[in-house]
């Protein structure tokens, strides 16, 4: 009796192998690893006992799953039940590659599992030569068995929510950032290159992109003049400003500077303008994918540090897995990691320093508002992330609790309790999900409408097209039917026309009623274009007279 078999997974189906003979200290020698390659020594060892083919592609994306979860499929459950042998002094022994799926199988059908050693050599060789140990199955099938499903395990890991992608937060953070050191540094080289024209405008403009703005504006400070005063004024939105500028001007220190370097330092000054315009269109569009993804974070700490929140923790699920501890001091792991080191204190807040409410707090109370905001953090992003209707309800709720928080600090004023707040949020949430998802069924219902409105008018447009097609078709059957109608009276013309002669020739007076009836007809007929010729001639003969009346006359 066969002790251990071996249970591989495949894309075309479930297979028992059975090991006839096999040492487990022999097994793992260089040599027999190495004959587990030669088909003809491996199929000496094994031998395939059942084998269960996937009816469909579906079918193996299930099983497929439940393995991948350690979790038992019905099918496999069956294909186990119906195939391993039962009974004897000896329990069989089932080998399996994964140890998650055989604790499972251990606990549903109380079989003894194998794992590791002698059964992975054993499946290595299984891999290499399944094609070949079973019968109707080629190599070609069964790649291609397995690319299909890889596809569709694949795809069906990473399905997501279109509007709710997380990692377009991460990159546009990661820009924004990018972007505030960039313009920074053009900012500055402007003010330096400029300034040996007119050093007097630094000390009057403080803002950056505003000293691009008048650098570009106004270029040679020699033609400024009073007419220039009022676009000076709009771009910097103060009167006494403008009026220094214009003064400064007239008795500046600065240098004379040519056209070449003045077209220079506009140019690169508009560069540097249109980045400061790209980096407010960037945080609008932060701000809004914020709205979508974690409306309840963006809500309690700021779109921005929501957004670095997010962008170092990998992923809002990730933030979402992190204590309250963790999330804390994110973003000083190397002061946590220098005191732990030194033996000094550790810190007390990372990238939620940047927010307003330990800013407001005072200096004995940063550490407290600090751990009760990261513990809020925590609470809002559980909710963002696995929440099915995005409302920045609760958000609001916690960035409530944490200004009753700093109040009670500052000013001892009892703060509400959390049951309380959470129970308001519940109801003020549930009533807001309700809103959002009937302004979906209606949308749904008018893009149903839109479309049965399309399928009408082309089912119209076709029926318009046929109907002329139609006519065309009934008019040509017309025509044929008159034509055929037509050849039937004369092919009977035809065949009348001899009887008669026959009749008329052998002066027979036994003609049926029907042929006289028939040569009455024919005689008409032939009688009325001789009639016809008689009127004509007579015509032509009046004619002629009243000519030779109106030549007599003349």
């Amino acid at each position: 009796m066969v002790l251990l078999h071996v249970l591989f997974e495949h894309a075309a189906g479930y297979a028992l192998f059975a090991v006839k003979e096999v040492e487990d200290i022999g097994m793992l020698l260089p040599q027999v690893e190495q004959s587990v390659l030669n088909l003809g020594k491996f199929s000496s060892v094994i031998k395939l006992s059942a084998f269960f083919p996937f009816k469909s592609a579906q079918g193996a994306l299930e099983n497929i799953n439940a393995v991948s979860e350690g979790v038992v499929h019905a099918d496999l459950k069956l294909f186990l039940e119906t195939n391993l042998p039962s009974g004897g002094k000896k329990k069989a022994v089932l080998g399996v590659s994964d140890a998650k799926i055989g604790a499972t199988l251990q606990e549903e059908l109380n079989l003894s599992i194998q794992t590791g050693g002698v059964v992975a050599e054993i499946i290595r060789g299984v891999r290499l030569h399944f094609h070949s140990l079973v019968k109707g199955l080629t190599s070609q099938a069964a790649s291609k068995a397995q690319l299909g499903l890889g596809h569709s395990y694949s795809r069906a890991k990473v399905k997501f929510n279109v509007n709710r992608v997380d990692n377009m937060i991460i990159q546009s953070i990661a820009l924004l950032d990018q972007l505030d050191k960039d313009i920074n540094t053009f900012s500055m080289r402007v003010r330096e290159w400029y300034g040996y024209h007119f050093p007097e405008l630094m000390k009057i403009v403080n803002d950056n992109s505003t000293y691009c703005k008048l650098a570009k504006m106004i270029g040679n400070r020699k033609e400024l003049t009073e007419e220039m005063l009022e676009a000076i004024e709009e771009i910097t939105m103060d009167s006494g400003k403008a009026q220094a500028i214009l003064d400064s001007s007239r008795s500046s220190m600065g240098m004379d500077i040519s056209p070449i370097d003045l077209i220079n330092i506009e140019s690169f000054s508009s560069r540097v303008v249109s980045l400061t315009s790209y980096r407010q269109e960037l945080q609008a569009y932060l701000q809004s994918k914020m709205s979508q993804v974690a409306p309840n974070l963006a809500a309690l700490i700021g779109e921005v540090v929501g957004a670095r929140l997010i962008s170092h923790a990998g992923s809002l699920t990730n933030l979402a897995k992190y204590p309250a501890s963790t999330v804390q001091i994110l973003g000083a792991e190397k002061a946590l990691f220098r005191a732990l080191k030194t033996r000094g204190n550790t810190p007390k807040y990372g990238l939620i320093f940047h927010s307003t409410f330990i800013g407001r707090a005072a200096a004995k109370n940063k550490g407290r508002i600090s751990r009760y905001l990261a513990n809020k953090c925590t609470i809002a992003s559980r909710i963002d992330c696995f929440s099915e209707v995005p409302t920045s309800v609760f958000g609001d709720k916690l960035r409530d609790q944490v200004e009753e928080r700093l109040a009670f600090y500052e000013t001892g004023e009892a703060p509400r309790k959390n049951l309380d707040v959470m129970k308001e949020a519940v109801i003020q949430a549930s009533e807001v999900a309700a809103e959002i998802k009937r302004k979906l069924e209606k949308k749904e219902k008018k893009k149903k409408k839109r479309e049965k409105r399309k399928l009408e008018a082309l089912s119209t447009a076709e029926g318009d097209d046929e109907e002329p097609k139609k006519a065309n078709g009934e008019a040509e059957v017309r025509e044929n039917g008159d034509g055929l109608k037509k050849k039937k009276k004369k092919k009977q013309a035809a065949e009348e026309e001899p009887e008669d002669e026959d009749v008329l020739t052998n002066g027979v007076d036994e003609a049926t009623p029907a042929k006289k009836k028939k040569k009455r007809k024919i005689d008409a007929v032939e009688a009325e274009p001789e009639e016809a010729d008689v009127t004509r001639a007579e015509k032509n003969k009046k004619n002629k007279k009243k000519k030779k009346k109106k030549a007599e006359d003349e």
